[in-house]
C-alpha cells in the first residue's frame, strides 16, 4: 500500500490540502494524484491551480523552484525527490493522507500459475520477516553508492497490507 502525501517547503504552514486553497499545486500528468486532487477540489471547494510536470522530478522541480506551493504523489515518490534535492531539509511530507492505493505486480491476466507463484514468493516474504527488511534497506537506511537517506518507515497501510496480502482492485482502498 501507498500513502498519496504533500510535500511543501519546510518553512511553509501547509499540513492539509484544504490549506492549498488559492495556491499553486503540482502533480505528474497522467497519474492519480490528478484524479484525488481534482475529486477533492469539487468535493470540498477548495480552489487550487493545477500545474503539471511531465514527470516526478519535473514535478518536484516546480516544488522546488517556487512555482507550485506544494506536489501530491505518492510518499515513497515525494521521499526520493526531497532525499535527492539539493538542500533536501528544505522540503517536509505534510502529515495528512489524501488516498491510500494498492501497489501491485502485474501479471497476465490468463497466467494463473504465475499469480499462484507470485503470491506465494510475496506470503513466504511476509511471513519470514524478509518483505520488511527489504522495505527497511531502501526506504529508512542509507542507500548506496551516495548513501541517500529517505527516512520513510513503513506506514500502517502499508503493514496492513503485509499482514492481509490480497488481490482486491484499487476501488476497494478509495478513502471515503
Amino acid at each position: 500500500m501507498e500513502e498519496v502525501r504533500i510535500a511543501v517547503k519546510a518553512n511553509s504552514n501547509i499540513t492539509t490540502i484544504n490549506q492549498l486553497n488559492g495556491k499553486n499545486v503540482a502533480t505528474t500528468t497522467g497519474t492519480t494524484s490528478v484524479q484525488h486532487l481534482r475529486k477533492h477540489e469539487r468535493a470540498t471547494g477548495v480552489d487550487f491551480k493545477e500545474v503539471f510536470g511531465k514527470d516526478h522530478a519535473d514535478s518536484f522541480l516546480l516544488l522546488e523552484t517556487g512555482r507550485a506551493d506544494a506536489f501530491v504523489m505518492d510518499g515513497q515518490i515525494l521521499a526520493g525527490n526531497i532525499a535527492n534535492a539539493k538542500t533536501p531539509a528544505d522540503f517536509k511530507i505534510a502529515g495528512e493522507v489524501l488516498n491510500v492505493e494498492p501497489i501491485a505486480i502485474m501479471v497476465r491476466k490468463d497466467d494463473a500459475a504465475m499469480l499462484k507463484l507470485g503470491n506465494e514468493v510475496i506470503a513466504g516474504l511476509v511471513k519470514s520477516g524478509e518483505l520488511a527488511k527489504i522495505y527497511d534497506k531502501w526506504f529508512v537506511q542509507p542507500i548506496p553508492p551516495k548513501n541517500t537517506r529517505l527516512g520513510l518507515a513503513a506506514s500502517e497501510s502499508t503493514k496492513a497490507a503485509w499482514a492481509n496480502p490480497n488481490s482486491r482492485p484499487m476501488e476497494d482502498y478509495a478513502k471515503k
